[in-house]
């Protein structure tokens, strides 16, 4: 009886406070110095600044920023034009041309970036006008971008894994390595719709592309060598052992850095720019995990995660029914919350639950991913929708619809994760 009044006061404060606009960081602190006077006799405020000072000097948090400012880098150079460059002399004789682009951009785009807005941002500018001018359809430009910006989420380096990673307290590189092969195959799935729709609607299908010599493909590719390179530096470090995720994203600066100086993109007010845009993204994030990880301690208090774990293992609910339950449950709550927000608001409640069902916490990152990407092209409140509606200045309701086809491939990617758990769990699982 207890567990449940502390969680009708926690969804009661949480609610109140959200629907207020309160920040998301400052709400959550709030609903737990609420539990914390209501359901303990532990004095608040001491245990408020011991376990944000605890959370916020994590040292493998230190990657995020660094993550964050290598994309910041990016963004602000050369590097899309460049992108789009070396990759569509390769994308041109794939049936559906160019659009393929957009899968191929974000997908190397998202190996040095790790925020699907970036993502969608870089290769947007580049493409969209692009894939326009050669007689594209709308529908067809808008809808792979939405879908295929989400892989900055999934593929390493990715922000919402490494917060994930540090909400339950799981190796970041392992995390990383998990994402890799998920990634690509939702990659293949994305390329695989565009190949549907070049054999389907053959009446939409633009004027071919002039042709190139092999020798003019290799020289515009050497325009792909830069942003390759980074990242193997980045992913390949990791992978071979020789950096953690900490060093791997140091490196990326650096090398980010490098890339900015050889373009000659690399001035004061681009660097400060970009550290200025990291700053308040790395801000923000730590904020909220502050936030997360103060109600996790006063949650724990009330016994509620232990109680709900039990509960789920009382009523014998299978992992795919409480796998199912759970992608229903996020996909509703990412039309409200930003994927970070989500996962650090769940977590405390969450992990148990997981864990007692005997899923392995780390195909279980991949599967949150998956489900939060959703929340990214979703309305009312899907980012990536805003973005693209300042790109391109067309409804929200436009833009959504196009991209309902992506969310219906992600889905089918949940589905694939279930049957496969593999795709996640093998390279993690040998790692050298």
């Amino acid at each position: 009886m207890t567990e449940a009044y502390a969680t009708i006061v926690f969804l009661f404060v949480l609610f109140a406070l959200l629907g207020s606009s309160v920040w998301i960081g400052l709400a959550l602190m709030g609903v737990a110095f609420v539990g914390m006077e209501l359901f303990t006799t532990r004095p608040a405020g001491d245990a408020m600044i011991t376990v944000i000072w605890a959370s916020s000097s994590s040292w493998t948090l230190t990657a995020l920023p660094l993550f964050i400012w290598m994309g910041e880098i990016l963004y602000r150079t050369r590097l899309s034009e460049d992108m789009f460059r070396g990759l569509a002399p390769w994308m041109r004789f794939l049936p559906g041309g160019l659009l393929h682009t957009n899968i191929a951009g974000c997908t190397i785009f998202a190996a040095v970036s790790g925020s699907s807005a970036a993502t969608l941002t870089t290769v947007g500018k580049m493409s969209i006008p692009e894939l326009r001018k050669r007689g594209y359809p709308e529908y067809m430009i808008v809808g792979t971008l939405a879908g295929a910006a989400t892989l900055g989420l999934m593929i390493p380096p990715s922000l919402t894994l490494i917060v994930y990673g540090v909400s339950i307290n799981e190796s970041i590189i392992k995390l990383f390595m998990a994402g890799i092969v998920p990634g690509l195959v939702l990659a293949g799935l994305f390329m695989s719709y565009i190949v549907g729709w070049h054999l389907l609607r053959p009446g939409q299908r633009p004027a071919g592309e002039a042709p190139m010599s092999l020798s003019e493909m290799l020289r515009e590719s050497r325009f792909l060598i830069p942003v390759l390179c980074l990242v193997f530096a980045v992913i390949g470090s990791m992978y071979f052992g020789w950096a953690t995720a900490t060093e791997a994203a140091a490196v990326g600066v650096l090398g980010a850095l490098t890339l900015a100086a050889f373009q000659r993109s690399l001035t004061s007010a681009s660097f400060f720019a970009s550290l200025m845009g990291a700053t308040r993204t790395s801000a923000m994030i730590a904020l909220i995990l502050m936030g997360a990880a103060f109600l996790s301690l006063s949650m724990g208090f009330t016994g509620l995660p232990r109680a709900l774990a039990a509960w789920i293992d009382g009523i014998g609910l299978s992992p795919i029914a409480l796998i199912a339950a759970l992608t229903v449950f996020y996909i509703i709550l990412g039309m409200f919350l930003d994927g970070i927000s989500s996962v650090v608001l769940t977590m405390a409640i969450v992990e148990p639950m997981i864990r007692q069902a005997g899923i392995d916490p780390i195909w279980f990152g991949i599967f949150i991913v998956v489900v939060v990407e959703m929340a990214q092209v979703t309305p009312p409140i899907g980012f990536n929708l805003f973005v693209l509606q300042g790109m391109t200045r067309h409804e929200i309701g436009y833009i959504s619809k196009v991209a309902l086809p992506m969310v219906g491939l992600m889905l089918l990617m949940i589905v694939l994760l279930v049957a496969f758990p593999g795709l996640a769990t093998w390279l993690p699982n040998n790692l050298r």
